[in-house]
């Protein structure tokens, strides 16, 4: 198999800029403030708004924030011109030392350990954004949260929640991320602050995500479970690029946004497609369930375009790095998850 990406092409990739990114971020006023940076798609989406913001000649601060247990990705940021600023974003202290920014990102999460760190869960999801809530009331933000909070949907043609569907979380992780929701409901309309809800369903790259998962377990033979058959993914770039887009439309009370790839997805389809270009063998357990997780996000697409990178080109690229021993970060999705418990 031809070798696609080596892990500096692929960190431009991620980081390369739309032109609805572009035209975007020409056109916004202010310093950007990406809370949350050192995770999985911070980086990138500092990234981005530092190369969008520079190639359309736009003088801005675009400041990086988190704990970075990894000091490497602190370096790279800098490295890009991106500035870092590390801290505790639990500790109000800390917040309310940071600079007052016209435009906050904020994205942090806390998803896995949650069966048994419920707490921990809860103040991370759902009371760390009043902080951030009220030290940047006034600020654009963009609050990354997730499809959880919509629950299971029957597998029918065209399925997928849209955003003003009735919502039903399952499990603490999905609970607190609705909690999160609507404390920045809360200061949204008591200060008037315009935000953006952005309900994220499954971003992708070649070190993480569902088909990564997918893809490491066709390669080992290890029989993959087919109890949730269906499910959405986006290209880790594309999302960020609309998470940047989405800045502009935001509004009080929040303007709610689906952000996912237009295909519901069959994890048996996929799974083939992997086995085709690995040359491995693959093998099933269990059948497809009448339900599964899965979003509507034409509304994203409507106003910024659909995805540039398409999902046999993710599928393809997948299959290419992983048979090639390309990095991974060991961060499972568990994607096939259906008690809500992580």
């Amino acid at each position: 198999m031809p070798n696609f990406f080596t892990t500096a092409s692929l960190e431009d990739r991620l980081s390369e800029p739309s032109e609805a990114t572009l035209t975007s971020l020409g056109e916004l006023k202010g310093d950007i403030l990406v809370l949350g940076a050192g995770g999985k798609m911070g980086p990138s989406l500092a990234r981005m708004s530092r190369r969008a913001s520079d190639a359309t000649g736009v003088k801005r601060r675009v400041i990086a924030v988190s704990r970075f247990g990894d000091s490497k990705v602190q370096a790279a940021l800098a490295d890009s011109g991106v500035e870092t600023i590390v801290g505790d974003l639990m500790d109000e202290a800390f917040i309310a030392s940071l600079p007052k920014c016209e435009n906050v990102i904020f994205m942090v999460g806390l998803k896995f350990g949650t069966d048994g760190g419920e707490a921990r869960t809860w103040a991370t999801n759902a009371y760390l954004p009043g902080m951030v809530c009220r030290r940047f009331a006034g600020s654009r933000i963009v609050c990354f949260s997730t499809g959880n909070v919509y629950g299971l949907v029957p597998i029918e043609p065209g399925s997928g929640s849209v955003e003003n569907d009735v919502l039903n979380p399952v499990g603490e992780y999905a609970m607190s991320c609705l909690g999160r929701e609507r404390v920045c409901e809360y200061f949204s309309r008591e200060t008037k602050t315009p935000m953006v809800v952005f309900r994220l369903n499954y971003a992708t790259e070649l070190r993480y995500g569902v088909l990564v998962d997918l893809a490491r377990q066709v390669a080992s033979g290890q029989p993959v479970s087919l109890a949730t058959g269906f499910f959405n993914v986006i290209w880790q770039a594309d999302a960020v690029s609309m998470a940047l887009c989405s800045l502009a439309h935001a509004t009080s009370p929040p303007f709610y946004l689906n952000v996912t790839g237009p295909e519901r997805i069959s994890c048996r389809e996929v799974c083939l497609r992997l086995s085709e270009l690995m040359n491995k063998q693959v093998s099933f357990r269990g059948e497809e369930s009448d339900s599964a997780l899965l979003s509507d996000a034409r509304l994203a697409h409507r106003l910024f375009g659909r995805p540039r990178v398409t999902l046999d080109e993710m599928i393809v690229w997948t299959a290419d790095w992983i048979a090639q021993g390309g990095e991974t970060w060991d961060k499972p999705t568990h994607f096939e998850v259906r008690d809500g418990k992580f």
